[in-house]
């Protein structure tokens, strides 16, 4: 079984040499300068997170190369393709929309937010008043270690089922769209979902916000010239802990690879 790791950050070196380790035969391109592995002659296309930056080429930040999405269409020996973010047609796998890859990755993410809130606030995360708006994957995990840190918390959301749920946690909630009128009340916010929340920033002068999503909650560049406190943090796993992303990488290409197998 050959394997091409295309593009990738540091995450993605972690994964070559953990997929080495359980014995396939691993190449590389556009992974690190001067690489120069063979795209028809892999069993197993490994694209990284994210797949694509600019929707018309490769992610390859350790390389000058330039690698075009569009070589990965119409390959004679339709090789399985793992992508993270996009799709790239035949036989090809989307692994961020995973929940086994999503839950896992989520505790890099929420571990490097919480970091980085140690790091910037003035004090202690202990007994500070902290809203997590939304309640997905990340930020259940969020939750967890924010309530482990003993923190006063209060989650917003919007499903009869996450209140459900975060009454039997015995976890503080309200309703998403309350958020601005609510806002001021908290001295750390981490965002999680995509939408436009704030118009108003005035809510947030006395607030630190972490933006963990996609797209961003607010006008980060306005924010900035208010002096709000409130930063978009992008790529956590890759910036935080490179080791342990890789190897999530490594055992979900390992998971995938091992059930298509399977089908042959």
């Amino acid at each position: 079984m050959n394997i091409l790791i295309i593009g990738g950050d540091k995450r993605m070196n972690i994964a070559l040499n953990e997929l080495k380790k359980v014995g396939y035969k691993v190449d590389t391109l556009g992974l690190i300068e001067g690489d120069n592995g063979s795209i028809t002659s892999a069993d197993v296309i490994l694209l990284p997170v994210p797949t694509t930056r600019d929707g018309e080429n490769i992610f390859c930040p350790q390389s000058d190369r330039v690698i075009p999405l569009k070589s990965l269409d119409n390959l004679p020996q339709k090789p399985l393709i793992l992508s993270c973010g996009c799709f790239c047609g035949g036989s090809c796998i989307d692994y961020l929309r995973l929940d086994g890859f999503c839950l896992l990755n989520a505790v890099p993410t929420a571990e490097g937010a919480i970091a980085r809130a140690i790091i910037d606030t003035p004090f202690c995360l202990w007994q500070s008043r902290v809203l997590v708006i939304g309640y997905g994957r990340v930020a259940k995990i969020l939750v967890d270690r924010l309530s482990a840190l003993k923190c006063d918390i209060t989650v917003s959301a919007r499903k009869p089922r996450d209140f459900a749920m975060l009454d039997t946690l015995d976890i503080k909630h309200f309703y998403t769209k309350d958020v601005v009128q609510k806002a001021k009340e908290f001295d750390i916010i981490f965002n999680t979902i995509d939408a436009n929340l704030f118009d108003n920033l005035d809510c947030l002068k006395n607030t630190f916000l972490y933006d963990l999503s996609t797209k961003g909650c607010l006008d980060f560049d306005a924010a900035k010239s208010m002096g709000i406190n409130a930063q978009k943090l992008p790529g956590l796993p890759g910036k935080i802990a490179p080791q342990s992303a890789g190897e999530i990488i490594a055992q979900t290409a390992n998971n995938l690879i091992g059930e298509h197998l399977c089908k042959i």
